[in-house]
């Protein structure tokens, strides 16, 4: 059976694993399923239309699949999926998605939500994220995996947050962030790649290097953003697969990259 607290109000059409523990004072709405091993320490409210994987640990006064706060969210069916072995701290808020997108906000897999993260609907975030406190997270945001988000940061609705980058504490994000960069400030400015992140992974030193030198021409050179994917394109990426992230960035960029 699974570890439900008599003190948990669970509704009956949620589906909760055997292995799952719900701790005291637990609020479990319609069409919820929780996965194996996933905890609900103490007073989390998991409101509606919520897929939770395996292995999550959810602490006090989370607020999990709430209604969208978009003006323009009128009761339609929408959901949010979790996936799995992430962590979500204190007081954390995660909205459903709107029927204006997709209808689904989507979270992956080894994310560190730190307290009082805020994620809006329709967000998509990828793996292996550090959200530090008071995050935010507007609407239609996009983030890839193996970004660190400073705490006190805000994103703009609408933003991608690429692959491997790195935002500072307070920052504003008002466009797009290059795979790889580190942005900082308000509003925010890229500040050179993220090189200790890449050190923790044991990147070689070429790598970092030829890294270093696709920055350098979108972000120093003066060039046009076509120039400088010309230069990606035909003279970096063969050398560095890696490289195509940084062309991706560019390409599929619809606010521009901060710079």
């Amino acid at each position: 059976m699974s570890q439900i607290h008599p003190t948990a109000l669970i509704s009956s059409s949620a589906i909760i694993d055997d292995s799952a523990v719900v701790g005291p004072y637990c609020i479990i709405g319609d069409e919820v399923t929780i996965g194996a091993h996933t905890v609900l320490h103490r007073h989390v409210v998991v409101s509606k239309n919520t897929r939770i994987g395996q292995h999550n640990e959810i602490y006090q006064f989370a607020s999990i699949g709430e209604d969208s706060q978009d003006l323009k969210y009128a009761g339609e069916l929408t959901w949010l999926e979790i996936g799995d072995y992430n962590t979500i701290r204190e007081a954390c808020s995660f909205h459903r998605g709107t029927a204006q997108d997709n209808g689904l906000t989507k979270i992956g897999s080894h994310n560190l939500f730190m307290v009082n993260t805020h994620v809006a609907h329709d967000c998509v975030i990828g793996d292996n994220n550090v959200f530090a406190n008071n995050v935010g997270i507007a609407g239609h945001v996009h983030i890839g995996s193996h970004i660190i988000v400073g705490g006190n940061s805000g994103i703009h609705q609408f933003c991608r947050v690429d692959d491997y980058s790195l935002i500072g504490g307070a920052s504003l994000i008002l466009k797009d962030v290059a795979a790889f960069t580190m942005v900082s400030g308000n509003p925010a400015r890229a500040h050179g790649l993220n090189i200790e992140g890449m050190h923790r992974r044991e990147w070689s030193a070429k790598t970092i290097e030829i890294l270093r030198k696709g920055y350098l021409t979108v972000f120093r050179s003066g060039m046009t953003t076509a120039q400088a994917l010309i230069i990606l394109q035909e003279d970096l990426l063969f050398k560095e697969p890696k490289i195509q992230l940084l062309i991706d960035s560019l390409q599929q960029s619809k606010r521009g990259v901060v710079r």
